[in-house]
């Protein structure tokens, strides 16, 4: 039976993506786990995997295609020997109209005139079809799959149909409610409009009108990160309520340190190693959160969330924008598994090639800019993350020791802290802590 193959949803955040590269054609035969495309998402380009075997009968969307919707079909798959439908016969899908439709009904399930769908019913002890997702809805919202109508691929039941039958269960209760109150809503608002003097009502304002571009200019469109990424720091901007804090540190003792274990490194093999002094203040953050664990923190409605792991997302600059992968447990790793994964996490962040989980979560960031000889900075923070350190370029200062001036060799670091859940005192006592570490860095080899 011709079943549609859909674009998947690759990460939480995903609503659409460009479908990269197709590597399988037309005609081919597909196993359970053959990777048959490329998709980019809103962080990075990864492999898709078939889900069920047959062949590739037609391709619905053609490689390099941006902007396809998750659950839109992008190809037919065949039974071995069965013949490919017709555009006109290929199992069809409702076509969006917005984002949001998109999200709240999914493609209807593929369609045999002349083999009926089997629709799995606890009533006759068959298995009911359904992700791992949908079932775990269901089962919060107290829905029987039973009584769900699947809108997945041969039937199987996703999460817009669990959210479609929670909305169906909700509207008779709201429906009343709503008749009851407009009634009175009515009576009050428009007996006082009728006694009230007229006031001068304020002229509307309309919003101001972008100017035409009309200087030489390239357009360069926006790609799917991009536009993610917009959306995310003007949501944490205007959201969030960010206050800073900015400290001096001095770095010669942590600069010779690094230069002593640098040259105990084998030349090669295994063992090698190179650190640098991002791999040194990502283990100094990670120590420091775990002495101030109340820095290690996200805001929600509900509670305070105070992470048990110390997860430490570390900015990328890549082609397209900013990524974040994750040093995992940053505190219980040492300077060289530090450095290596880092450099690893990095070269595949560029190449667009992390997992999910690689850049998704963390408990605290770090944003380090004085490579490129920023001296500071103040950093957006990264939701729901309740901080982030901005790292500014280490450089010669003179200093006050006791009577005396010195030079010393000293960063500037911001903290942005979200007001919510790192109050001012919880966010200079991290700097603080922070700032011991650095200052006397043997306490990283403990």
């Amino acid at each position: 039976m011709a079943t549609n193959i859909l674009m998947p949803a690759l990460s939480p955040t995903m609503t659409e993506g460009t479908l990269a590269k197709w590597l399988k054609k037309e005609g081919d035969t597909i196993k359970s786990g053959d990777v048959i495309a490329e998709i980019e998402t809103d962080k990075a380009t990864m492999e898709v995997e078939a889900v069920d075997e047959g062949v590739l009968g037609r391709i619905l969307v053609a490689a390099g295609t941006e902007g396809v919707a998750v659950n839109a079909p992008i190809a037919v798959l065949v039974d071995a020997g069965e013949a490919v439908p017709s555009a006109a016969q290929a199992p069809k899908a409702a076509a969006p109209e917005a984002k949001a439709a998109i999200e709240a009904t999914p493609a209807p399930a593929p369609r045999n005139e002349t083999k009926p769908e089997v629709r799995a019913t606890a009533d006759h002890g068959e298995r009911i079809f359904a992700s791992p997702l949908a079932r775990r809805m269901a089962q919060q919202a107290g829905l029987d799959l039973a009584g769900i109508a699947g809108s997945g691929p041969n039937g199987r039941i996703v999460k817009a149909d669990i959210d479609a039958a929670r909305g169906k269960t909700q509207a008779p209760a709201s429906a009343p409610q709503a008749a009851q109150t407009s009634a009175p809503q009515a009576t009050q608002t428009s007996a006082p409009q009728a006694t009230q003097t007229s006031a001068p009502q304020p002229t509307p304002v309309s919003p101001p009108q972008a100017t035409p571009i009309t200087a030489p200019h390239d357009a360069v469109p926006h790609s799917s990160m991009r536009k993610v990424i917009a959306r995310r720091l003007q949501a944490a901007k205007q959201t969030i309520p960010h206050f800073y804090l900015s400290m001096d540190v001095e770095l010669d003792a942590l600069l010779k340190l690094r230069a002593d274990l640098n040259a105990q490194s084998p030349k090669d093999g295994a063992g090698a190693f190179k650190l640098s002094v991002n791999d040194l203040i990502i283990k100094a953050s990670a120590i420091a959160l775990r002495r101030v664990p109340a820095a290690n923190a996200s805001f929600t409605d509900e509670a305070m969330i105070r992470y048990h792991d110390v997860d430490i997302s570390v900015a990328v600059a890549i082609p397209d924008g900013l990524i974040t992968p994750i040093v995992r447990q940053a505190d219980q790793k040492g300077l060289a598994a530090i450095s290596n994964e880092m450099k690893d996490l990095a070269a595949r962040a560029k190449s667009g090639k992390l997992k999910p989980e690689e850049f998704q979560g963390g408990s605290f960031s770090i944003s380090n800019l004085g490579m490129f000889g920023i001296t500071s900075f103040s950093a957006i923070i990264n939701p729901p993350q309740g901080a982030i350190l901005a790292i500014g370029a280490g450089e010669k200062r003179p200093v006050v020791r006791g009577s005396e001036l010195a030079i010393a060799t000293v960063m500037t670091v911001t903290l942005s802290c979200d007001h919510r859940v790192v109050d001012g005192a919880i966010g200079a006592e991290f700097l603080a802590a922070f700032k011991a570490i650095v200052e006397a860095p043997l306490s990283l080899m403990l």
